[in-house]
C-alpha cells in the first residue's frame, strides 16, 4: 500500500467520481483506476460500488476513509516537521469559512499569516450546509479548521473555541409598527412569516432554538442562501428576520429592534480534538486565537 493509492482513493471518495477525482489529483482516469484497483487488490476488498453514472463506498470503503484520512495527515505532519528543521513551515490549510463573517476580519488574518508564512498555501472552503457541514468536514478531516456558529454543543471529537458573539436583532420595514417600539417580546411574534437562510446556518440554528426553547412557533415562508437576499425579502415585506447588527450594515429601509428574550450569534474556531493539526495550521490557530481570545 502506498501513500499515492490512500490518496487517490479519498479524492474518489469526496469526489463520488473518478472524472472530478482523476482532474483533481492531476492523473488521466485509466491511471487511476489502475491505482484504485491495486488498493482493492491489496486489501482484498472492493472499495466502490461503480456504474455509469454513480460511484458510492462500500462497507470497506467506509471503513476505509478516516483511516486513510488520518495516514495522509500523519505523513503531512512528517514532512512538515522536517520543513520547520530546514526553516519554514510549508504545505496547505484548508480553511472553512461562513457565508456570513462581519465579526471576524478574515481578510486581514489570512493577509497577516500569508506574510509570516509565505511557503503555505491557504484553501478556504464555504460550505452551502452552513455551520452544520462546516463541523462535519472538519470531523472527518476535509478540513484543518473552521469558523462556525452552532448555538449548541459541539459533537464528540471537536474542540471550539469561542471568538466572537453578537446579539441578533429583529429586522423589520421602517414603516412596520414594530419599528417605533424599543423592544419586542419574542411571543408577538409567535407564528409570525420569517426570511431566513438554509436550516445549517449559524444564524437560522440561533434562532430556531430560541423558538424551540420557548414553545413559539416559528414560520420560515422564504429560505434564500445569501443574507443580502434576505434583506431585500424583509425591506419588501415577506417576513421578518434575525439579524446580528453587522449584518445589516448599510441597509436602507430596515430597522433593527431587540427582542426579548434574545437569540444571540456566536462564532467559534473549530479544530478536531483526537487529530493533530499540520504545523501550517497549529501556526494559523495560533493567529486566530491571539487576535480572537477565548472568550
Amino acid at each position: 500500500m502506498e501513500l499515492r493509492h490512500l490518496e487517490h482513493f479519498v479524492a474518489v471518495a469526496e469526489e463520488r467520481s473518478f472524472t472530478r477525482a482523476a482532474a483533481r489529483v492531476h492523473l488521466g482516469q485509466s491511471a487511476l483506476s489502475v491505482s484504485i484497483r491495486a488498493l482493492e487488490r491489496e486489501l482484498g476488498s472492493s472499495l466502490f460500488d461503480r456504474s455509469t453514472h454513480h460511484v458510492a463506498l462500500t462497507d470497506a470503503g467506509h471503513a476505509l476513509l478516516p483511516e486513510a484520512r488520518t495516514v495522509l495527515s500523519a505523513a503531512e505532519a512528517a514532512r512538515d516537521a522536517v520543513a520547520a528543521v530546514r526553516g519554514g513551515v510549508r504545505g496547505s490549510v484548508r480553511v472553512g469559512i461562513m457565508h456570513a463573517m462581519s465579526m471576524i476580519d478574515l481578510a486581514g488574518l489570512l493577509t497577516r499569516y500569508h506574510r509570516e508564512h509565505p511557503q503555505v498555501r491557504i484553501v478556504p472552503s464555504a460550505a452551502q450546509g452552513g455551520s452544520v457541514e462546516l463541523v462535519a468536514q472538519v470531523l472527518d478531516g476535509r478540513l484543518d479548521l473552521a469558523f462556525a456558529a452552532l448555538p449548541h454543543d459541539y459533537p464528540p471529537g471537536l474542540t471550539a473555541h469561542h471568538l466572537v458573539s453578537e446579539p441578533m436583532l429583529l429586522a423589520c420595514p421602517e414603516d412596520h409598527p414594530f419599528a417605533e417600539r424599543e423592544r419586542v417580546d419574542l411571543t408577538e411574534l409567535d407564528g409570525e412569516p420569517f426570511v431566513d437562510c438554509p436550516t445549517g446556518w449559524g444564524t437560522r440554528l440561533s434562532v430556531d432554538q430560541i423558538f424551540r426553547e420557548t414553545g413559539l412557533r416559528r414560520v420560515v415562508a422564504v429560505e434564500v442562501a445569501d443574507i443580502p437576499t434576505v434583506v431585500e425579502l424583509v425591506r419588501a415585506g415577506f417576513g421578518f428576520a434575525f439579524l446580528s447588527r453587522s449584518l445589516a450594515i448599510g441597509s436602507r429601509g430596515l430597522t433593527l429592534r431587540p427582542v426579548h428574550p434574545q437569540p444571540v450569534f456566536v462564532t467559534s474556531l473549530v479544530t478536531a480534538a483526537n487529530r493533530r493539526p499540520s504545523a501550517a495550521a497549529r501556526a494559523l490557530i495560533a493567529l486566530v486565537r491571539t487576535a480572537y481570545p477565548e472568550s
